[in-house]
């Protein structure tokens, strides 16, 4: 395990090292601390699909629901509509497992990364990337915590991620993040921006957040 739970008197050590999220989402079998890389990936692609997080040996059920699910899927297209025509790069989905460190593999809601910002040619054919995406994008679920996504913000920064978006679906607003602390608010009156990451993208978070996948079905 990582220093921070190297050794851990209770169980609720583990779990605040986790980020305090609820308890439901940790997987018992493999037994917490023993499982590997080949476990997540047997969840991630098996039957049932279980997506997880590979947690320095604990897997962890990813925080997702259908409607996150679908804001993803509206968001990766919007992306898409910017990247595919330049040939920009890769989109990642939220079932993309993306390895932070040895103990660590992450799955984004949303990713992309620059051809020119992979480690090899073929890097993202693999069944796990060996790299974090220039842009990691976090679609809020009821059983997120504060404290989790705070953790995996800073291991995406860590790890070479240039610009992150949290997107809170409830409050219609994206927290734009250029390093582990410094973001801006915006909310649905406003413009989303690539930045340095993916120059020329701008998106009206109307748009977005008025799509009717994310809304009730029209009369």
């Amino acid at each position: 395990m990582s220093a921070a739970v190297a050794e851990p008197d209770t169980l609720a050590d583990v779990v605040h090292a986790l980020g305090d999220i609820p308890l439901h989402r940790i997987l018992w079998h493999p037994f917490p601390g023993t499982a590997t890389e080949a476990d997540q990936i047997r969840c991630c692609d098996g039957e049932p699909k279980r997506l997880v997080e590979l947690i320095d040996g604990i897997l962890v059920e990813k925080a997702m629901g259908h409607r996150e699910g679908s804001f993803a899927a509206s968001l990766i297209y919007l992306l898409a509509r910017h990247v595919r025509p330049r040939n920009l790069g890769i989109l990642g989905a939220p079932d993309a497992i993306m390895q932070m460190t040895t103990r660590r593999n992450r799955l984004a809601d949303v990713s992309f990364t620059p051809w020119d910002r992979l480690p090899s040619d073929d890097a993202h054919l693999q069944t796990v990337a060996r790299f974090s995406g220039d842009l990691m994008v976090e679609i809020l679920s009821s059983d997120n915590t504060v404290a989790e996504i705070e953790q995996k913000r800073r291991e995406y920064f860590a790890t070479g991620t240039r610009l992150v978006w949290i997107i809170e679906p409830e409050d219609q607003t994206v927290a734009v993040y250029t390093s582990p602390d410094d973001f801006t608010l915006l909310t649905r009156s406003d413009t989303l921006d690539g930045g340095v990451v993916l120059p020329g993208f701008t998106l009206p978070l109307e748009e977005l957040f008025g799509d009717p996948q994310r809304n009730p079905r029209p009369e």
